[in-house]
């Protein structure tokens, strides 16, 4: 990076940094009692700064998307191993949710929890609870995959 972005870059994060100091004393001079007990004194210091993290988050979110798109676009072979990624993962899912059931959700006793009824809904909880198994167990896979041959290395 140049040395004009990283100066840029410095100073938005400083401002950044600032903001965040500044909701930050508002809230601790208050105290947490104060806080707690009046809804008009949470509007004007908690609001505030609840709106700004939420911008952070999302402005955040964006411009790594954006980044990772223009990379993308400018490297065809990560584009092409990104789709082939994606690719990769949507047979997962789609295994998964082949394999799911679409059973009503019960709990202990056996009664069907409210909102637990059988139906795609049912389905999709099951796929995406089967989903997240299948993609742990890959990285488990891998992770003791990595140790051993750490192992075995040293």
């Amino acid at each position: 990076m140049d040395d004009k972005k990283s100066k840029i870059l410095t100073y938005v994060t400083g401002i950044i940094g600032l903001i965040g100091f500044y909701f930050f004393v508002r809230i601790v001079m208050e105290g947490d009692d104060p806080i707690t007990e009046s809804a008009d004194l949470q509007a004007s210091i908690l609001s505030p700064f609840i709106s700004f993290a939420i911008f952070l988050l999302i402005a955040t979110a964006a411009i790594s998307v954006i980044f990772s798109l223009l990379n993308m676009a400018k490297h065809p072979d990560v584009l092409k191993r990104t789709l082939l990624g994606v690719a990769v993962m949507a047979v997962l899912l789609v295994l998964a949710y082949f394999f799911a059931t679409d059973e009503a959700v019960t709990d202990g006793m056996g009664k069907i929890i409210k909102g637990g009824e059988a139906g795609s809904v049912s389905k999709w909880v099951s796929a995406l609870i089967n989903y997240s198994f299948i993609l742990g167990s890959i990285g488990l896979v891998f992770f003791l995959y990595d140790f051993v041959k750490s192992l075995v290395k040293n």
